[in-house]
């Protein structure tokens, strides 16, 4: 019930999902007369589907202390979740209000055994194809120790959404040397690069980095993160309108649009962020995407295709194993200190 465009956007998208993905199943939680409507359009999607009706719904401009007064247990957001929860659905997805979101998320399934922290994961366009970065505004500042969790989960998702056994983690930082950042990033780094794992650390990373593709995997803590992603998303539509404003000038400039008009639909593709859509609420007991509140259909769609590869490829599993043998690394580091 969610987003800027509630169930006329929802139910597209999952029609569209899945048809890409024929063995999904949905369960939407809302208003079950606005709902239905939408769904009686796509009887495939019909067949594959329930309903769950609620009265309830979190608004976008709730605080999320009060949707979460207002809504607990019978909102469609908490009752989503609550599904993720209880077995009844693999994954939760939602346009709806982030701060809600991510607090419901966390009250309800927890955080995972070793996870000081949650992150919200990105799938980012760079030049060389894509980047997960992390964490995007679910907390604000984070200690050495939670910045190796947040690489330790995004290079559990980069392997499930890239296909590398190995997937290379960097650091953002204000420069690539060693000496510079501030001792939370340091001491990241240090343990990064100390123990061998599932992963390989490439070392510090700057800004200009996570659009060059530099690394598969971006870490951060969360106020630099959300700050990164809201100016990238308005570079994209900035660049987007100068190019429009150009091409309309005048009759040469429009007769070189028109000659050159297959190569601008490809770099409007590359600048939708509606293409990369779907963040994963990444350490907590469920899987938990969230979809940009503004998208269209298409955008939705691939918000449930990035739940249902998370799901389908066990990133749960992928993180707990990660963070034991991260874990078996420092307790055999310390005791080595010890003996020393």
């Amino acid at each position: 019930m969610g987003g800027d465009h509630g169930p006329s956007v929802v139910v597209p998208g999952a029609a569209l999902a899945l048809e890409r993905k024929p063995d999904s199943r949905f369960i939407f939680f809302g208003d079950e007369k606005a709902v239905a409507p939408f769904l009686d359009k796509h009887p495939a999607l019909k067949a594959a589907s329930s309903i769950v009706h609620t009265d309830v719904a979190v608004r976008m401009d709730d605080k999320p202390s009060q949707a979460l007064r207002q809504g607990r247990k019978t909102s469609s957001m908490w009752l989503a979740i609550d599904a993720v929860k209880n077995g009844q659905a693999d994954v939760a997805v939602s346009a709806g209000n982030t701060g809600a979101l991510m607090l419901m998320a966390a009250l309800n399934l927890k955080t995972m055994a070793g996870v000081e922290r949650p992150a919200l994961a990105a799938i980012w366009p760079t030049s060389r194809g894509e980047s997960v970065v992390l964490d995007m505004g679910a907390t604000i500042g984070a200690d050495g120790r939670q910045l190796v969790d947040f690489a330790v989960m995004g290079s559990a998702m980069a392997r499930i959404v890239f296909d590398v056994e190995k997937p290379t983690v960097g650091l953002l930082n204000v420069g690539v040397e060693e000496m510079k950042g501030i001792e939370q990033v340091k001491e990241a780094a240090a343990i990064l690069r100390a123990h061998d794992s599932d992963l390989v650390y490439h070392g510090f990373v700057e800004g200009d980095d996570i659009g060059k593709g530099t690394v598969d995997v971006v870490v951060t803590e969360g106020f630099t993160g959300n700050i990164a992603l809201k100016t990238a998303e308005g570079t994209a539509r900035q660049i987007a309108r100068f190019l429009r404003d150009a091409m309309s000038s005048s009759w040469r400039a429009k007769l070189g649009y028109l000659l050159a008009k297959p190569a601008f639909d490809a770099l409007r593709m590359r600048l939708d962020p509606n293409n990369s859509n779907g963040a994963v609420f990444l350490g907590v007991n469920g899987v938990v995407i969230k979809s940009h509140g503004g998208t269209n259909a298409q955008g939705f769609a691939a918000a449930v295709e990035v739940g249902h590869d998370m799901a389908r490829y066990e990133l749960l599993a992928k993180i707990s194993a990660g963070l034991q043998t991260y874990d078996r690394n420092r307790d055999s580091t310390a005791v080595g200190a010890a003996q020393s």
